[in-house]
């Protein structure tokens, strides 16, 4: 007899119906052959620090830093009460080593995920019973039927992943130890106030930083103005294209002067096509999915969509065996999955209108091994789902969508550069117009992707064409955007290395494996958390830091954390720990000497205040007025002057982040908030123009007429 132990209910459910078992207990299926169980989870978690001494139920300063000598686990604790053991996860664990006792079980297959968290979930389980029978393991990328039945015909001996458990318990033990010490001892020497704790953390930090960077960039861009001289051509034909002045090689002019004098030489002048450079191009589909770029895709196209929530919708198409398994890194499919690819192919193809156009081969841009770290890229199984709730829809598609646009023609365009001259010898320079033309539409169709570029009139070189108008443009240089997520995974997947933001995928695939903040698994939690504990605020699809993140990054004084390379380094080593090349040992020593030095680092800091908790509470209790939309009343929170009538519905809400105010280097304060709510208006000083000067004026807040959004409305003293 097989014991089968699985990570969770739904994917023993899918194990027994690919072995077609009906048979069900309490808490595991059974046939002649198997017995299938499943955990939920982590059903263990790491002791707290308490429970390997007393004292430790205390924070004083003096306890830290604390290291155990060895690291135990106990029955996950019940959310609801942290000093009990979860009824269901103990009930669970005593289930699966009763059935791994049992006289006629002769072999433990573990089955939960092939990655490091899933290899640290089934081997801690197995191994607290300390078992007298071999144990295997059981690697699969889908739980389709023909997978699970292949699978379990290349069982490996669970010693061969050794490595894999040695990195993830490394993760584990490591972030336990930074993360117990280091928010312990910073709350202490820097929260004034009992409430939740300042969170420090090995992924927390670099990654807080990265969105302060920006943040910063933003708020000390100067911008500057330019000027363009833009003019309209008409042809013998009547068309029209227009062109921008280059002089030298320069289009942006400081001096409007310059082009001024330049207007009054080309206006209803006769002009001359001089150059007509025609290109065909190819352009190819975006490579496969990995978690990141779908993450970053479905967050940037959808509204309301976060990284965690496509994570865990891609969690549930894969444990219904619709898809592959999502948490992976790589943007190309093993070589070995060729025939499996066509056949799913072939399936995805029958029902679209564009099918003849669908031809599958073996190509180096989707099958590449080199490409392949541990999983391949996220594609649909062959298992075509019957129904799907709407956000399952959502994902699924643009996953299905992306595998088919590898198997349609390379989409082609013609790309078109003009250059056209005045005919007057005092313009020393040229006009230039670039434009496209689609010839082939290829895996454009699959999405009906557009070409926003503009189509130019049929002209020749030598032709003859009139200006028709110009005018010289004023513009100002923008400063970085805000990171969204997509940025911010973009930016934590490589380390931030060679990366700018319109970089292909080809070359985040071509970056040093492993050398990255977090993992794709743990990032969207990561961001998730920053907001959870209020170092970031969201607005739109802006990620932001909060007045106590900026706090955090300016004031705590161990760098080595906001530090992407010091971060990256750390995960280079846990991957380099799974392929067996670095012994767990070394990075542990690395963790716990680093732990040390930067416990002692705090200890010494000057005494600052980063959190100052009582009196935000005391904040939160003040009203500072009645809520123009629905009455109820305004107070201050931790991201806003809100409505309390927010969980019946009403949406009134001042930002703290507010954009508007934050262009002119300003934030909303509550006496600014209270003049607006008892007054309709509020008088600003300190306000700061595009142009860096300082100005004064009456500010209001008032909804649209278009929508149920409110808008600033800005008045000058007369």
């Amino acid at each position: 007899m097989k014991l089968i132990i699985a990570e969770k209910p739904s994917v023993a459910k899918n194990i027994a119906d690919a072995l077609a078992i009906k048979s069900k207990n309490d808490g595991y299926f059974e046939s002649q052959n198997y017995i299938i169980t499943w955990a939920f989870g982590h059903l263990l978690q790491l002791f707290d620090a308490k429970d390997y001494d007393s004292k430790m139920a205390r924070w004083k300063m003096d306890n830290f830093p604390f290291i155990p000598q060895k690291f135990e686990y106990k029955v996950k604790s019940d959310p609801r009460n942290r000093d009990k053991a979860d009824r269901g996860a103990e009930k669970q664990l005593k289930t699966i080593h009763y059935l791994m006792n049992r006289h006629d079980v002769d072999m433990v297959i573990s089955a939960c995920d092939y990655d490091r968290e899933g290899q640290v979930i089934g081997d801690s389980i197995i191994y607290r019973a300390k078992p007298k029978k071999p144990v295997f393991r059981l690697l699969l990328n889908e739980w389709t039927k023909d997978e699970v039945i292949q699978g379990l015909e290349n069982i490996k001996p669970n010693e061969q992943l050794r490595p894999l458990q040695d990195a993830g318990v490394s993760r584990q033990w490591a972030d336990w130890i930074i993360g117990i010490n280091l928010t312990s001892v910073a709350t202490l020497k820097y929260q004034k106030g009992k409430g939740k704790a300042l969170n420090i953390g090995r992924v927390l930090l670099p990654t807080l930083k990265i969105i302060y960077d920006r943040d910063k960039e933003i708020e000390n861009f100067n911008p500057e103005d330019y000027f363009k001289l833009i003019a309209t051509f008409q042809t013998e034909a009547g068309k029209e294209y227009q062109g921008t002045y280059v002089e030298g090689k320069e289009e942006k002019f400081k001096k409007k002067e310059l082009l001024e004098e330049v207007l009054q030489h080309i206006e209803q002048k006769q002009a001359t096509v001089i150059e007509k450079k025609v290109e065909k191009k190819k352009e190819f589909p975006p490579y496969l999915f990995n978690l990141s770029n779908l993450q970053g895709y479905i967050t940037s196209k959808y509204k309301g969509w976060t990284s965690d929530k496509v994570l865990k919708v891609a969690q549930s198409l894969y444990e219904k065996k619709f898809i592959t398994y999502p948490r992976t890194s790589s943007i190309a499919l093993d070589e070995s999955l060729v025939g499996k690819t066509a056949k799913v192919v072939k399936s995805l193809a029958e029902d679209l209108p564009y099918k003849d156009e669908i031809k599958f081969m073996k190509t180096k841009r989707v099958f590449n091994n080199a490409k392949v770290e541990s999983h391949s890229a996220i594609i649909p199984t062959y298992v075509k789902p019957k129904r799907l709730t709407k956000d399952e829809h959502i994902v699924y598609t643009a996953i299905k969508n992306r595998l088919i646009m590898q198997f349609m023609p390379i989409a082609e365009y013609e790309e078109t550069k003009l250059k056209t001259t005045i005919n007057d010898a005092e313009v020393k320079g040229y006009f230039s117009s670039k434009g496209k033309v689609q010839l082939v539409v290829g895996w454009k169709r699959v999405e009906n992707i557009q070409s926003k570029d503009a189509l130019l009139p049929v002209v020749e070189k030598n032709d003859l064409v009139r200006v028709q108008n110009s005018e010289v443009t004023s513009h100002v240089t923008k400063p970085p955007k805000h990171h969204t997520e997509k940025t911010l995974l973009r930016v934590m997947e490589t380390c931030g290395k060679s990366y700018k933001e319109d970089e292909s995928d080809e070359l985040m695939g071509s970056i040093l494996t492993g050398f990255s903040i977090g993992t794709p698994a743990t990032r969207a939690e990561t961001i998730k958390k920053l907001k959870d504990v209020g170092y970031i605020t969201v607005q739109s699809k802006n990620l932001t830091c909060t007045e106590l993140g900026c706090k955090l990054v300016e004031t705590f004084p161990v760098k080595e954390l906001f530090d992407l390379e010091f971060t990256g380094r750390l995960e280079k080593t846990l991957s380099d720990i799974q392929k067996g090349k670095v012994h767990k040992r070394e990075f542990l020593q690395l963790v716990y000497n680093f732990t040390t030095g930067s416990v002692s680092t705090i200890k010494g800091d000057k005494e600052i205040i980063i959190h100052e908790v009582s009196s935000t509470t005391r904040k939160a209790n003040e009203v500072l007025g009645k809520c123009p939309e629905c009455g109820g009343n305004i107070k201050e929170g931790s991201k806003g002057f809100g409505c309390s009538n927010w969980k019946k519905g009403c949406k009134f809400v001042i930002w703290k982040n507010d954009f508007y105010l934050r262009a002119m280097k300003k934030r909303p304060t509550k006496t600014m908030v209270k003049s607006l709510l008892a007054n309709k208006q509020a008088y600003v000083k300190g306000l700061t123009s595009k142009q860096g000067k300082k100005f004064n004026a009456y500010l209001r807040y008032e909804k649209n007429t278009d929508n149920e959004y409110y808008s600033w409305k800005m008045e000058f003293e007369k």
